[in-house]
C-alpha cells in the first residue's frame, strides 16, 4: 500500500537520529517501536511549504519523498510527511491505514478535507499518527479506540473524542481549555487519494500553502511556527508570544530555528517572495 519496500529504511532511520542499533535489525511492529520512531520523526523533520511557494510539483512516490526529506534533509507537509511515516512503519511491518481529516482551527467554518493522518493498528487496537500538522499536532502516537482518553506528551495533553457517524476529533489542551485540531471520518483513504489532495494543497490559489512561507516544528515545550512574516511560540498555558521575521532576517530565521538550508538560488527567490509580501 505505501511502498515501503522502496524506502531506504536505514537511512530513513538514520535521517531522524533513531538508534543504529534499531535500524540494523532490533526494529520490530510493537507500541515502543511505534512511539520511538513517531517521536524521532517529528523531532527531526521539519513541517514546511518552500517547494510549493517556489512552484515546484510536490511528488508523493517514495523515492521521491525520500530524495528530499531524507537525502536533502529537507521537510515537507502533511502528504509528504505521513506517506514518508507510513512507508517506514510498513516496512516494520505495522498495519497501517490513511484517513483524510477536516482542519478545525479556524473556528466554526466547515472546511474541506485537506489534512492526511494516519491510523496504525498494534496487537488489535488503532492508533493516530500524524507527522504533518505542524506546530500543534501530536509527537506521538494518539489511541483511538478509547475516545475521551488524556495522554500527556511532555507539556501537552491530547484526546480524541467521538461525535456522531463515528466521526472522531482530535484536540489539545491549551490554556486549560480544548481545542480541536482536526475531524476525520472512519474512510479509509489510500495513496491515490493525497494525490488529489496534494494537488489542491500545491496549486490552488487559495490554499494557504502557495503564497506565503510556511515553516513549523512541534516540542515538548515550546510550539514554533513562521506563517508569512509572523514568527509565534506557542506556550501550553496558552501564552503566545510574536514576532515580525522580515526579508533580511528569513534565512538565519528558517536555518536557526526549523534547521532548513536552501541553496543559493532558492534563498534569494524566497526572500523576494516574502519581500513582495509587504
Amino acid at each position: 500500500m505505501w511502498s515501503g519496500d522502496e524506502l531506504d529504511l536505514d537511512a530513513y532511520m538514520a535521517r531522524i537520529g533513531f538508534g543504529t542499533e534499531s535500524a540494523s535489525g532490533e526494529l520490530r511492529p510493537d507500541l515502543g517501536t511505534l512511539y520511538a520512531v513517531h517521536r524521532a520523526h517529528t523531532a527531526a523533520v521539519t513541517f514546511e511549504n518552500l517547494d510549493v511557494l517556489l512552484g515546484r510539483p510536490v511528488e508523493l512516490d517514495v523515492k521521491a519523498i525520500e530524495g528530499k526529506l531524507v537525502h536533502a534533509r529537507r521537510g515537507g507537509y502533511c502528504y509528504e510527511q505521513n506517506s514518508l511515516l507510513a512507508a517506514a512503519l510498513e516496512r516494520i511491518g505495522f498495519e497501517v491505514s490513511g484517513r483524510g481529516a477536516r482542519n478545525r482551527t479556524r473556528g466554526d467554518s466547515l472546511t474541506a478535507v485537506t489534512h492526511a493522518v494516519l491510523v496504525v493498528t498494534v496487537e488489535g487496537e488503532p492508533w493516530l499518527c500524524d507527522a504533518g500538522f505542524g506546530y500543534q499536532g501530536p509527537c506521538e502516537p494518539v489511541p483511538l479506540g478509547r475516545p475521551g482518553v488524556e495522554v500527556r506528551q511532555g507539556e501537552w495533553t491530547y484526546r480524541v473524542r467521538e461525535e456522531e457517524a463515528g466521526v472522531l476529533v482530535l484536540g489539545v489542551l491549551r490554556g486549560g481549555a480544548w481545542r480541536d485540531l482536526y475531524a476525520f471520518s472512519p474512510q479509509r483513504y489510500h495513496p491515490v487519494d493525497y494525490v488529489v489532495l496534494n494537488h489542491y494543497s500545491s496549486t490552488h490559489p487559495r490554499s494557504a500553502f502557495v503564497s506565503r512561507v510556511i515553516a513549523q516544528r512541534p516540542g515538548d515545550a515550546v510550539r514554533l511556527a513562521l506563517v508569512g512574516r509572523e514568527l509565534t511560540r506557542l506556550h501550553p498555558d496558552g501564552q503566545v508570544e510574536r514576532e515580525v521575521v522580515g526579508p533580511d532576517e528569513l534565512i538565519a530565521v528558517l536555518d536557526r530555528e526549523f534547521g532548513l538550508r536552501l541553496s543559493g538560488r532558492d534563498e534569494v527567490e524566497v526572500v523576494r517572495i516574502h519581500r513582495a509580501g509587504d
